[in-house]
């Protein structure tokens, strides 16, 4: 084998390999050795067939096979002897001619083949002792845990029974049928049903339908289903229900007691604060530690720098702007909406980009050093948590998982984010800055600020003894819960 360096420009590189056509000869030669004892042919005992008449029957396929082969192996030997690594799979550019090929496969001459490729960029790592961040906290007050148990009370109303017509707020218990031209539909019929006026659970004009009805009333509403409607068959159509409005009610707020706190599962209030207090604190530490990672990142960004592999950026980019653009489309907005312009969000999401192929780099290279490694209990953990999102499903998501090793690397991959972090949090100067909750749960891009990850929250293969770099966005088929408002899969009325 022989290699010649065609091109060295930044990280790309393009090399020109060439596999001598005795080299070929001597891998078919053995690979027909192996056939002898393999193959059948009428009019030969096993084990003896001629290898010339080998040759002639099978020498053209198993040539192809052998240039296969070849390639693979010298790519690979070519990549090692440069003790580079590649940032992609190389692309390789075989003889297309079909006088060249014919002339490889008769072994008249050498095979040649160029790969192209751009390699990791090589850097120092920083000094994490020098990096200087402030952590907020916010500590929970007892006025913090009397707002939350004025929201809970709030979220949580009793009903009680009334005589007049409903009106908004209210609770009806209805029984429904529903029907499109005249034909009953599947899931379109419900008895002892609960409906809140003005909680917009149902399709539009359904529970405008019923404003105004009283206990023992019968209507008839009529109501379209959405044209984002999660089933298909139903989107689009106006459906008739007829009604029987079986109790009307009025929500009031509980009054925060022992009996409330019972109602909830709790044994006391004494024991709801307690829990309340668990919850803010709870919060508060993740939205601390969110904040803190933030601010690590940032001193990451731009405490390196190096020549990102412009392949790399790209793609992370097309994955972003593919995200951005679906998620504008199944709103039905645009660039306008959103304050700004298709060229200005590009430019914004380009250097996002960077920022994300520049940090992953960064943090690969940071758990490489240190020897940081993600436990399989860790990913099974992760995977558990994952699974109990998916209630019904779980058989189904915990397979796909396991049985997709992409997907299993999606969640890997942010475990070994948080190692990393802690692992440079340990080694920081980390202060801590008493904040209010407002303060700690204030955006720092400021609102109606795009959020696609300034804070690295995405999925990074970082296990570089394949140097792959896999960054799959958003993508999974099954993390994908969107709440499409009335078109939100309830009940179908």
């Amino acid at each position: 084998m022989n290699i010649t360096e065609v091109t060295t420009e930044g990280l790309r590189r393009e090399l020109k390999v060439v596999v001598g056509a005795d080299e070929l000869e001597r891998r078919l030669s053995a690979r027909l050795d192996d056939l002898q004892n393999q193959v059948k042919i009428k009019g030969f005992r096993p084990g003896h067939v001629p290898k010339a008449h080998l040759r002639k029957v099978y020498g053209r396929s198993v040539m192809a096979e052998v240039v296969q082969q070849a390639v693979t192996e010298t790519s690979r030997e070519a990549i090692s002897q440069r003790q580079e690594r590649p940032a992609f799979q190389p692309n390789i550019a075989l003889p297309e001619g079909e006088k060249e090929i014919e002339q490889i496969f008769s072994g008249s001459a050498d095979l040649a083949y160029t790969m192209s490729f751009e390699v990791l960029p090589k850097f120092d790592s920083m000094d994490f002792g020098k990096i200087a961040v402030e952590k907020p906290v916010a500590a929970v007050a007892s006025e913090d845990i009397d707002k939350a148990l004025e929201r809970l009370s709030n979220a949580n109303p009793l009903y009680k029974a009334k005589d007049g017509a409903a009106e908004e707020g209210d609770r009806l218990i209805i029984d429904f049928k529903g029907s499109i031209d005249g034909e009953a539909f599947a899931g379109g019929s419900a008895e002892d049903a609960p409906v809140i006026l003005g909680s917009r659970n149902f399709i539009p004009g359904f529970e405008g339908g019923l404003t105004g009805a009283k206990v023992g009333e019968k209507r008839a509403v009529e109501a379209t289903f959405p044209e984002n409607y999660p089933e298909a068959r139903l989107t689009g159509k106006t459906a008739r229900f007829d009604v029987t409005v079986k109790e009307v009610a009025s929500p009031e707020q509980p009054k925060i007691d022992d009996d409330f706190a019972k109602a909830l599962g709790l044994e006391s209030l004494e024991k709801l604060r307690e829990t309340v207090n668990a919850r803010l604190e709870q919060d508060r530490n993740a939205a601390s530690r969110l904040k803190l990672k933030r601010a690590l990142l940032d001193k990451l960004n731009t405490g390196y720098d190096f020549e990102l592999p412009p392949t790399l950026v790209d793609n992370e980019f097309q994955a972003i702007w593919r995200q951005v653009t679906s998620d504008l489309e199944q709103s039905k907005r645009s660039f306008e909406d959103e304050g700004t312009t298709e060229e200005k969000a590009k430019a914004e999401y380009q250097d996002i980009a960077a920022r994300r192929v520049r940090l992953g780099l960064i943090l690969s290279d940071v758990g490489t050093r240190n020897k940081i490694e993600v436990t399989d209990d860790e990913v099974n953990r992760a995977l558990l948590e994952r699974v109990r999102q998916f209630p019904g499903q779980e058989r189904k998501v915990y397979d796909f998982y396991r049985n997709n090793p992409q997907a299993l690397a999606e969640i890997r991959a942010p475990i070994f984010e948080d190692k990393v972090i802690d692992f440079i949090a340990e080694l920081a100067s980390v202060k801590e800055k008493a904040v209010t909750a407002e303060e700690l749960y204030a955006d720092p891009e400021g609102a109606g600020h795009h959020h696609h990850d300034h804070d690295h929250d995405h999925d990074h293969d970082h296990d570089h003894h394949h140097h792959d770099h896999d960054y799959d966005h958003h993508h999974q088929d099954l993390d994908h819960d969107h709440d499409h408002r009335r078109g939100k899969k309830k009940s179908k009325k």
